[in-house]
C-alpha cells in the first residue's frame, strides 16, 4: 500500500466514517428512546404488557443480530403482502432498515441494563420523594429515571462500543461504511489486508474518542457511584 493509495481513498474513508457514525448515532438515540417504557413495564411488572417486554427482550438478545438484519432486508421482502404493503418503501431501503434493525436490537440490551440499574435506585430516595406528597409518576420521572441513568453511563459506554463493532453488518447490505471503504479498497488495488488496517485504525480512533466522552460524562455525573 502506498501514500498514493491513502490519498486516493482518504474522501471515501471520511465519508464512510460518517455514515458509520450517523448509523450509530440515529440507532442510539431511537434504542434509548424506545428502551425506558420497556425497562419501566418490566420494573413495574404493568399487566400484559411485561409479558410482552419480556418476550421481546428474550428474542431480540437471543438472536445474532446479523440473523436479525438478514430476516428484515431479506426475509421479509419476500412475502408479495409485505411488498405490497407500506412498509416496502421504507424495508427495501437498506439504511433505514439497519437503523431499524439496530435500534429494536439495542432497545432490548438498554432495556435490561436500565431495569437493573431502576431496581439498584436507593429505597430510601424513592420513600423521601413518596413522603414530600409526589405521585408514583413524579417520583418516577424526577427520582428513580435520572437516578438510574446516572448509574448506568459506564455500562452504557460499553454498549455504544459493541454498535460500532456491530455496524459493520452495513457493508453485507450494500452500505459504504468504514468497513465497506475499506473491502473496496482491497478490491480496487488488489490488496489483501491494507483496506482492512486502515478501517481497523478508524474504529480504534472512534472507540477512544467513544470512550474519552464516556469518562468525562462518568465524572460529571456517576462520581458519588465511587
Amino acid at each position: 500500500m502506498t501514500p498514493e493509495m491513502l490519498i486516493e481513498f482518504a474522501p471515501k474513508f471520511l465519508e464512510g466514517t460518517l455514515v458509520t457514525c450517523g448509523l450509530v448515532a440515529v440507532s442510539l438515540f431511537f434504542g434509548a428512546v424506545l428502551s425506558v417504557p420497556i425497562a419501566l413495564v418490566q420494573t413495574y411488572r404493568i399487566r400484559f404488557l411485561a409479558q410482552a417486554a419480556d418476550t421481546y427482550s428474550y428474542m431480540m438478545r437471543g438472536t445474532p443480530l446479523l440473523i436479525q438484519i438478514y430476516l428484515l432486508y431479506y426475509g421479509l421482502g419476500q412475502f408479495e403482502s409485505v411488498r405490497q404493503s407500506w412498509m416496502w418503501p421504507i424495508l427495501k431501503n437498506p439504511e433505514i432498515c439497519l437503523l431499524f434493525g439496530f435500534s429494536i436490537n439495542l432497545a432490548a440490551y438498554l432495556a435490561e441494563i436500565l431495569r437493573g440499574a431502576l431496581l439498584s435506585v436507593p429505597r430510601g430516595e424513592v420513600e423521601a420523594a413518596r413522603a414530600y406528597g409526589m405521585s408514583e409518576a413524579l417520583v418516577i420521572w424526577n427520582v428513580t429515571l435520572p437516578g438510574a441513568v446516572r448509574r448506568i453511563i459506564p455500562t452504557l459506554s460499553n454498549q455504544v462500543i459493541f454498535l460500532v463493532h456491530s455496524s459493520v453488518i452495513a457493508s453485507v447490505i450494500a452500505i459504504n461504511d468504514v468497513l465497506g471503504v475499506g473491502r473496496e479498497m482491497n478490491l480496487s488495488f488488489y490488496l489483501v489486508v491494507e483496506g482492512f488496517i486502515v478501517s481497523g485504525a478508524i474504529y480504534l480512533v472512534l472507540i477512544m474518542m467513544i470512550t474519552l466522552v464516556s469518562r468525562l460524562l462518568e465524572n460529571r455525573y456517576a462520581a458519588f457511584m465511587r
